[in-house]
């Protein structure tokens, strides 16, 4: 089952021991404290991890005018990057010698892929990272809340196993990575 923002909240709001919204507008302290809160936190559990649900690849539009220094072409990055993972050329990811520099990415190839994690949906979310994000915010909406650091300390605790566990069945969607370019394992052949 999808969840909404609103969802999503609510279920931090009761782990905290607070009243569930239905609304960010309401005016009440729940609300406010979720509707500030809510997009930072998101994005940067997002941002923690090269979630395999959140990570795009697009081939960039090159900007017009040129870097000011040491790269030769510059591109824009999308709208919804909040982390880039790689840059790369003709059909690949990676492999691209580049720099991030006000939104844009600097680098010497005609033309960029990048691999970047984006902010997907909230119901493009899978379960796993659902229970991650609720325990985070259950954390963050703590303090203003119910301005208890111990109940805080909890949370936080919690929310950190939480994240660990969805980290690893990510990781589990996917081929582990192959180790290339590696000389102590090239001296050995």
């Amino acid at each position: 089952m999808a969840l909404s923002r609103i969802d999503l909240c609510s279920r931090a709001l009761l782990k905290v021991g607070a009243h569930t919204i239905a609304s960010f507008d309401e005016g009440t302290a729940e609300a406010e404290v979720a509707a500030s809160l809510y997009p930072t936190v998101r994005d940067a559990v997002l941002s923690s991890h090269p979630w395999n649900f959140a990570t795009y690849q697009m081939t960039l539009p090159r900007l017009s005018t040129s870097p000011i220094a040491d790269f030769a072409n510059a591109f824009q990055l999308p709208a919804d990057c909040i982390r880039v993972l790689s840059a790369g050329t003709a059909g690949r990811g990676q492999g691209a010698v580049y720099k991030i520099i006000q939104r844009q990415v600097l680098t010497d190839v005609d033309e960029v892929v990048l691999t970047y994690v984006s902010r997907p949906d909230e119901a493009d979310f899978p379960a796993f990272f659902d229970i991650a994000l609720i325990a985070q915010l259950a954390a963050e909406f703590c303090i203003p809340l119910t301005d208890s650091t111990g109940r805080w300390e909890i949370l936080q605790k919690l929310a950190e196993g939480e994240l660990r566990r969805a980290r690893l069945i990510d990781a589990q969607e996917d081929t582990p990575p192959a180790i290339e370019d590696f000389s102590l394992l090239e001296g050995r052949m």
